[in-house]
C-alpha cells in the first residue's frame, strides 16, 4: 500500500459552502476531471453527497470505507442498490465496528452479506464511485452517520487515484475476515477474539456477533 501521485496541478474548485443547507447547492455540478473541496456544518450527510454524485455518474459500483455506520444510512445504501442507482457495494469498516455497534453490524451483514464486508484497523473515510465513464473518489472526514459538526469533503474524478484505492481494497478483500466465520469454532473467530481482547475495556462486555 504505497502512495499514489495525483495528477499534475489542477485548478481545485474550493466551495465556500459552510452554511448551505442543500447538498446540490453545496457541491454543484460534478464534471469529468473535477477537483471540488468543501466544508459542511452538518446540514447534509455522507449519504446525501453520495446520492448527489450518482445523479451525474449514473449507476455505479461503490466501495464505502468508514469507521462506523448508522442503521438508517445502511438501509438507505440498500435502497440505492435496490432501485438501480448503485450496481454493487463493498464495505470496509473498522475492526471495532462489530464490537461497538453489534446491531448496526448485523444490519449490514443481513442486507449485504459477509462477502461484501471486510474489517481492518480503519480510520480512512472514502467512497469509490465507478463505472465505464466515471472514476470518482469522495474523500471526507464524515463517517456514514449523522454528522452535526464541521466536516470536510473532496470530490475528484481521477482514474489514477480511483485505481490505486481500488487495488488497496482488493488486497484487503483477498485476506480472510472474521465476518467469514460461520461458527465460533474457526481460526477467523479466534483471531478476532484475540484482537478484541488486546483492546478490551475491562468495564465493557464484548461479544462476537454472527
Amino acid at each position: 500500500m504505497d502512495a499514489v501521485h495525483k495528477r499534475g496541478r489542477l485548478a481545485r474548485d474550493v466551495r465556500r459552502v459552510q452554511y448551505e443547507a442543500n447538498v446540490a447547492a453545496a457541491v454543484g455540478p460534478v464534471e469529468h476531471g473535477c477537483e471540488i473541496y468543501g466544508l459542511g456544518r452538518g446540514t447534509y450527510s455522507l449519504i446525501d453527497l453520495l446520492e448527489h454524485i450518482l445523479t451525474f455518474t449514473g449507476p455505479a459500483d461503490l466501495v464505502i470505507s468508514t469507521w462506523t455506520a448508522a442503521g438508517a444510512d445502511i438501509d438507505y445504501a440498500l435502497r440505492l442498490r435496490d432501485d438501480g442507482r448503485v450496481r454493487s457495494i463493498l464495505w470496509l469498516v473498522d475492526s471495532s465496528f462489530p464490537v461497538r455497534q453489534p446491531g448496526y453490524c448485523k444490519a449490514m451483514r443481513d442486507r449485504f452479506g459477509d462477502a461484501a464486508i471486510r474489517v481492518t484497523k480503519n480510520h480512512a473515510k472514502f467512497v469509490l464511485i465507478g463505472n465505464d465513464e466515471w472514476h470518482v473518489v469522495l474523500r471526507t472526514s464524515m463517517n456514514l452517520n449523522e454528522n452535526k459538526r464541521l466536516e470536510s469533503w473532496e470530490v475528484s474524478d481521477d482514474e489514477g487515484l480511483h485505481s490505486y484505492l481500488t487495488a488497496v481494497v482488493a488486497e484487503l478483500f483477498a485476506a480472510p475476515t472474521p465476518l467469514d466465520a460461520g461458527t465460533a469454532d474457526t481460526a477467523a473467530y479466534r483471531a478476532f477474539t484475540a484482537e478484541t481482547e488486546r483492546h478490551r475495556d475491562p468495564h465493557r462486555r464484548i461479544r462476537y456477533v454472527k
